[in-house]
């Protein structure tokens, strides 16, 4: 290692990259494949989930009737105890003069005696038996009472219902898909009255807990049929179990198979961290073997002092063993040092656990298998040597059309390639599909979630606004434009088929919707309940609508819905509700007899945003003075649709980087050596005339030659793995031949520029220095 630093130096920094990138992503991995795996019985815990035939395909959806978890625990002895959980609702907590909005959910009272969220204060068992019993979290009740105890204290929610506190939750652990500040009881819900007993509806999660021993097949089998009994709008419909264990990293269903979900990115990502790791190996073999010259009379010695083969093998696996070694102290403190950045680049609290003793499992494991790895091939190598053709000098076949040195850089390169040809590709994916066109203008518009006296002063709160010139338009609607909350296959026209069970989006407006949102309108006209009191039953639907319905002439048709006639009075060209991956769905925006959630103000231009906004602010605190000012931009909501896109494609631009830099490591230190080793035959060159130009390009070419057998190597491989993704998606690009052209280019220009510094500070030496040397 002393006697040649400039090799070990590349050894180590290659296997340190390798190793650290491999920790980190190991990290990562751990975290996310721990979600909610510390609940006591999460074995026995399952998602109840429906399955349906549509259009000839299966369909897979997680969310229940209410009425569903009370027929499971009462029809089904198997079943221990069934549990429903609402969707994440805000409300205001109010005691005294403090005040604060906060979200949690609403489930049934057994709920914290089937996950094993603990808690810091309070029974768990009669916690959540009460009408009026809230839990909250300990984060929650700090910012209420400080360091007062909060069991017993009596708070309001929404400035209404009364709560007395009986449970303190311990903070909910980063690891977990359960979301809530507090918990109110599933006899809440029914005290409101918002438990209604439709199967039609379904609104709800809904986890059964089986009892200890019961056969998870055949009970699945069992209680497939359930609808049948109940419901008798989808009879056919099937109810099955999903392990509650498996649903953060398989999420996605095709055809009623499970596909995949986040463990395809873990795949992804890990395999990546893997194949750089292998880089690393690969470029301390080519090292190790590259100096096989220089080894090879030490080998000669020894075995004509008695060494036997497995003798050197061993002190060859020592010292790669040695380099790796010292090499993971390196990635350490790597690790280290970068942790804090990777854990927000993955928006996660990701540590070094050292007391874990799988974690040093884990580390030592990789370890020995990277030493072993990295010097399997040179100790192989270099203890095959035979004394005979070392001192003849015929034992190495420099100039070999194929060599094992040129294979692993060809192995190196096509998966430098590959991976510089994805990334290429996600973004130009990620370019198309934020060029898209949203088909609304979502400039100065923002939305306000509609809670406590806004729905009451919802008249007065629009005139000022628009009276003030601080809004040219404001329009309540069932959820913001950059969402849909709510679909159905229950629509009917004249002429459906019975049989099609297509889900149409449903979006509710009161007026001006089109305005508001910078629609486009093909015919018909916008909702006006001042010129036009039945547009309250009115609808506007969308391009794909009138497709789905085969309209010839939209304007007047009467579609139905939650038993209601609704007569169509426009039609707009299609828009991007929801993913801008897949395409437009069809869709009906009801009138003013539906539901509503939030507002929409598209402010006017003549004043600044903040000025808007403070304005609004005060508007809305004189009318709703109980709650704070919330509202969220529409540009701002729907840039985050690819924000995971977006971390995906830094994390693989990041990972190619990285494999450029180690690959290019393994061929600066070959190239170095390459040109020490002809260190006499360029001298002679020089002297015999040869321009330097002729000797840099003498010396590159061998190495452009197995890099160009990777192009043809890893461009058909890229093709497919790319094309697999891009499958995905319904909107997508299509691969391109310049892809190619730029991940060859650059990686050419990559390769040549390492190579070309080792060539030309050969070339440009003088040749009587060479010829001393010699």
């Amino acid at each position: 290692m002393i006697k040649n630093k400039s090799f070990s130096l590349l050894n180590i920094a290659g296997l340190s990259i390798g190793l650290a990138i491999v920790i980190l992503v190991a990290i990562w991995i751990s975290f996310e494949v721990s979600y909610d795996q510390f609940h006591e019985n999460k074995t026995r815990i399952y998602e109840v989930n429906n399955q349906e035939l549509v259009d000839g395909d299966i369909w897979t959806w997680n969310s229940t009737p209410k009425i569903m978890a009370s027929v499971i625990k009462k029809d089904y002895p198997e079943v221990e105890n069934t549990v429903r959980y609402f969707d994440e609702i805000s409300f205001l907590f109010s005691i005294g003069d403090k005040k604060i909005k906060t979200s949690g959910t609403i489930v049934d009272e057994d709920f914290l005696k089937v996950f094993s969220f603990p808690l810091l204060e309070g029974d768990k068992t009669r916690a959540l038996n009460g009408v009026n019993s809230v839990v909250i979290t300990q984060d929650l009740a700090n910012k209420l009472f400080d360091k007062d105890n909060p069991i017993g204290q009596v708070l309001k929610i929404d400035n209404t219902d009364t709560f007395t506190i009986t449970g303190v939750l311990k903070d909910l652990p980063q690891n977990t898909d359960f979301k809530f500040d507090f918990l109110l009881p599933w006899s809440y819900l029914v005290q409101k009255g918002w438990n209604e007993v439709n199967w039609s509806n379904n609104c709800i999660t809904t986890y059964a807990k089986l009892k200890a021993g019961v056969d998870y097949s055949r009970f699945s089998n069992k209680i497939k049929n359930l609808r049948k009994k109940y419901d008798k709008a989808s009879p056919e419909m099937v109810t099955y179990l999903y392990p509650f264990s498996r649903t953060h990293l398989y999420s996605e269903f095709e055809n009623g198979v499970e596909t995949g979900g986040k463990i395809d990115t873990i795949r992804i990502i890990g395999f990546i961290a893997f194949i750089i790791l292998i880089i690393a190996c690969i470029n301390f073999m080519n090292l190790s073997t590259a100096q096989s010259e220089k080894r090879s009379k030490e080998v000669g010695i020894r075995k004509v002092a008695g060494a036997k083969r497995n003798m050197l093998v061993f002190q060859f696996l020592g010292e790669s063993m040695l380099i790796t070694f010292i090499a993971a102290i390196v990635a350490f403190l790597i690790v280290l040092l970068v942790l804090p950045s990777f854990s927000a680049f993955t928006n996660t609290s990701l540590s070094l656990n050292v007391s874990n003793n799988w974690f040093w499992l884990f580390v030592i494991g990789i370890i020995l298998f990277t030493g072993l790895l990295a010097g399997s091939y040179p100790a192989l190598y270099l203890s095959g040597f035979k004394p005979s053709s070392i001192l003849k000098k015929t034992f190495n076949k420099v100039n070999a059309l194929i060599t094992p040195r040129k294979v692993l850089v060809v192995v190196q390169f096509s998966i430098a390639i590959i991976l510089v040809t994805a990334t290429l590709t996600i973004r130009q994916q990620m370019e198309k599909v934020q060029n898209r066109q949203s088909g609304y203008s979502k400039d100065n518009l923002v939305y306000i979630n509609i809670e406590g006296d806004i729905e009451k002063n919802y008249s007065l709160i629009k005139n000022e606004l628009l009276a003030a010139n601080i809004a040219t338009s404001v329009t309540k609607t069932s959820a913001p434009l950059t969402e849909g909350w709510s679909n159905s296959w229950d629509f009917t026209w004249k002429g459906k088929d019975p049989n099609n069970k297509t889900l149409v989006q449903r979006f509710v407006a009161d007026e001006a919707i089109i305005k508001t949102a910078g629609l486009k309108l093909i015919t018909g006209r916008d909702f006006d309940l001042n010129m036009y009191p039945t547009d309250s039953s009115a609808v506007i639907i969308n391009e794909a609508a009138v497709k789905l319905m085969g309209f010839k002439t939209p304007i007047g048709q009467i579609i139905k819905d939650n038993g209601m006639d609704w007569h169509v009075i426009g039609v707009v060209k299609d828009f991007v509700l929801q993913s801008p991956f897949q395409d437009v769905a069809p869709m009906v925006i009801e009138g003013a007899k539906g539901f509503f959630n939030v507002i929409h103000v598209k402010f006017a231009t003549i004043h600044t945003l903040s000025e808007n906004l403070s304005k609004t602010e005060t508007i809305f605190k004189r009318f709703n003075s109980e709650y704070p000012f919330d509202y969220q931009f529409i540009d701002k909501a729907y840039a985050k649709k690819f924000d995971d896109l977006k971390k995906m494609e830094n994390l693989v631009s990041i990972l190619t980087l990285l494999t450029i830099i180690i690959s290019c490591l393994g061929l600066f230190g070959l190239a170095s050596y390459m040109a020490q080793n002809r260190t006499k035959e360029i001298g002679v060159r020089k002297i015999l005339g040869a321009s330097i130009s002729h000797i840099s390009y003498l010396l590159t070419k061998e190495f452009l030659k197995p890099i160009i057998v990777a192009f043809i190597v890893g461009f058909p491989l890229a093709w497919h793995f790319m094309n697999r993704w891009l499958e995905t998606f319904t909107y997508r690009i299509t691969m391109s031949w310049w892809v190619f052209a730029i991940s060859a280019f650059l990686i050419l220009c990559i390769a040549s520029v390492t190579v070309s510094y080792q060539s030309m500070k050969a070339a440009i030496t003088n040749p009587a220095n060479s010829l001393r040397a010699e």
